[in-house]
């Protein structure tokens, strides 16, 4: 027989060998979560922080039960169904739906073993409504709606489960398991394929701002953005020593080009899991640092969280239980080259849920790296890249694979801004290949991974970025000029590089990498440096890194918003002009922060191209000054040495030099 009970703030709702729990979480928002445990797993891994002081309104009575938080209703009925609203519009906003109105309800559950289940939860979907998020994903949509996401961490695809309806609300599926989300015409599910409870959270709001506050809210917001990384990145695969590195920074200073920041690939160690620097090719890595550090320039060292079977480390952390194994309790593995290994040998990655491996990992990069004054870290591979990854054969020091793996970013991430805080840093930003929602509390900030060197790729990283902004992670970026392939030589690839390096001034981290043609092999690419690709190239190059240093200031006003709101620097038009429909259906520009209008030029060959301008405003180009009404769309010259920019309203931004 069904039971409503009122516990503290909490709505529970009991049927069968069900329990349903309905509480006040944040700011007009819900959390939901439902088992056939006999009670929750509270230890379990989440996305959200405390729930805040947000007393709820809960009424019982003979046809359900509802609970009100603000502006969210949720409302069970008297079979356990559950139906959120919007109680200042009267709108329907989600509601469950059945696989099937007889035999199968909206939640269901599949026992696996040790209180774990494969469980679903359905809701009922709207025609026209659109729906933005779940991460980075490189299927070149911004609006989700009809794609099937999977919910696995993959090099270039990033799961983070929320998205933002156009309907008004905001979801986060709170749930670390492996699994899925069909956001379908006939029906939207989320899958885990294991975990001990269904967990998810909802928030509502006519104001996609206040949708995005809400939830940096309740999942972290990120730290302030350190000065000094609002500036250019240069990065290649891969700078093989010390005095390679420093001729590179030395060249930028004689040619008076701003540089914020060097990085060190991978392979610049002994082996994987020494975390330290080969002596051979880099004598005095403190001695570095301080010569880079007068030049005005950081430098980040890529960190793997894999350990080489020959390094000392590895029995040392096997018989600690720290390396990931599978469930007949070998190290889980995967097949790579290594410093001294070039044909291969078998790495191993360490688990990064055990606090104490994680503080293991931390103590080791501090001998290795931090002592010697590198305090900026490039966390690769870490989704983790185990190829081929079967995340149901490994077992994690908090759970199953299938139950926990989405987390491993997370944690990994964690571990280091920990360590760092512990050794009194503030000033903390992680270049991550993935993340988890809450990744952004600890200084993540994401790049696209491992991506080709095409249009199409440049394409598709423009809503690949917009929704990672969506997803709660507003430090985000892409190699310039992708990752795979690029003949600096070719013409081709220079237009592409252009291109690619003027949409690149205009994200939030601005960062030149890639593997270049000619590659001789896997530890040296060709050259990728802002003078590589011809005069003409370097020219355009040079004239947007002094008008990204023209915008340092702006863009830090940016994302001290970010860091105060949870507002994103770089987003979709609609974020700022919801009333606007068209606003809801342009995928290819956005909004750099309060003021600026950015439409990348994405097709090669393309002189011009078709810009949106949002009503509610008026806008002028950047570049002539020319005044445009808004809700219009417009023919924008586009030649190669020009992004099309429109500024906002009568903002004035330094986008010409004096």
């Amino acid at each position: 027989m069904a039971e409503f009970t009122k516990n503290g703030n909490a709505l529970v709702y009991r049927s069968g060998y069900e329990i349903l729990k309905v509480e006040p979480w944040g700011r007009n928002g819900v959390r939901v979560r439902a088992t056939k445990n006999p009670s929750f797993r509270e230890d379990w891994i989440g996305a959200l922080l405390d729930s805040g002081e947000n007393p709820a309104g809960i009424e019982i009575h003979d046809s359900g039960a509802g609970l009100r938080n603000g502006i969210l209703a949720a409302r069970i009925g008297t079979e356990g169904e559950l139906s959120f609203w919007n109680h200042k519009s009267g709108e329907e906003l989600l509601r469950e739906q059945p696989v099937h109105s007889l035999t199968i309800p909206a939640r269901h559950y599949r026992e696996l073993q040790g209180g774990l289940y494969r469980v679903e939860t359905g809701f009922r979907p709207h025609e026209g409504e659109r729906l933005f998020g779940l991460g980075q994903h490189q299927h070149g949509r911004l609006d989700q709606k009809g794609c099937v996401v999977d919910l696995i961490q993959r090099n270039t695809e990033v799961a983070v489960p929320f998205v933002l309806s156009s309907r008004g609300y905001g979801f986060l599926w709170n749930n670390p398991a492996v699994g899925r989300v069909e956001l379908g015409r006939n029906a939207t599910r989320w899958v885990a394929e294991a975990c001990p409870q269904l967990d998810y959270w909802i928030t509502a709001d006519d104001d996609p701002k206040r949708i995005l506050a809400n939830y940096a809210d309740v999942t972290g917001h990120a730290p302030m953005l350190p000065e000094w990384a609002a500036g250019f990145w240069q990065c290649k695969l891969r700078y093989a020593s010390q005095a390679e590195l420093e001729a590179v920074a030395e060249e930028y200073s004689r040619r008076k080009l701003p540089l914020s920041v060097l990085v060190i690939d991978f392979f610049h160690w002994t082996r994987q899991g020494d975390w330290r620097f080969d002596p051979h090719a880099w004598p005095d890595p403190a001695a570095m640092v301080r010569k880079l550090e007068k030049l005005g320039v950081k430098v980040m060292v890529s960190v793997w969280p894999t350990v080489n079977r020959h390094s000392p480390a590895f029995e040392e952390m096997r018989h600690s239980g720290f390396i990931l194994r599978n469930k007949a309790g070998s190290p889980a593995h995967s097949y790579f080259t290594d410093i001294g290994d070039e044909d291969g040998t078998y790495v191993h990655f360490y688990d990064s849920t055990n606090p104490a491996a994680r503080k293991c990992i931390w103590e080791k990069v501090k001998r290795g790296y931090y002592l010697q004054g590198i305090k900026t870290y490039w966390l690769d591979a870490c989704e983790p890249e185990i190829v081929p990854f079967h995340p149901e054969n490994l077992e994690f020091y908090c759970g199953d694979g299938s139950a926990v793996a989405n987390a491993y970013p997370l944690e990994h991430v964690r571990g280091f801004y920990e360590g760092m805080r512990a050794e009194g840093e503030e000033e903390i930003l992680f270049l991550c290949r993935s993340a988890w929602a809450g990744s952004q509390r600890f200084g993540a900030a994401v790049w696209s991974g491992d991506i080709s060197s095409s249009f199409e790729a440049l394409r598709a990283q423009v809503p690949a970025g917009l929704n990672m902004a969506l997803s709660g992670i507003p430090w985000w970026t892409t190699d310039i000029g992708g990752f795979h392939g690029g003949d600096g030589a070719a013409p081709e690839f220079r237009e592409l590089i252009v291109r690619w390096f003027q949409y690149g001034a205009f994200c939030p981290l601005f960062r030149l990498h890639g593997h270049r043609l000619p590659n001789a092999d896997i530890f040296h690419g060709g050259p990728n440096e802002v003078w590589s690709f011809g005069e003409e190239a370097y020219a355009i190059f040079r004239e947007y890194l002094m008008l990204r240093e023209r915008l340092r200031p702006y863009i830090l006003d940016q994302m001290r918003i970010a860091h105060e709101t949870g507002l994103p620097p770089m987003r979709p038009l609609f974020v700022d002009f919801p009333s606007d429909a068209d606003c809801w259906a342009v995928e290819d520009e956005y909004l750099f922060g309060l003021d600026l209008l950015v439409a990348p030029v994405l097709d090669a060959g393309a002189r011009s191209r078709r810009v949106y301008l949002p009503a509610g405003s008026s806008w002028k180009n950047a570049w002539t000054d020319q005044p445009t009404p808004g809700g219009r769309w417009i023919d924008a010259d586009a030649p190669l040495e020009r992004i099309p920019l429109f500024l906002r309203g009568n903002a004035a931004l330094p986008i010409r030099g004096g």
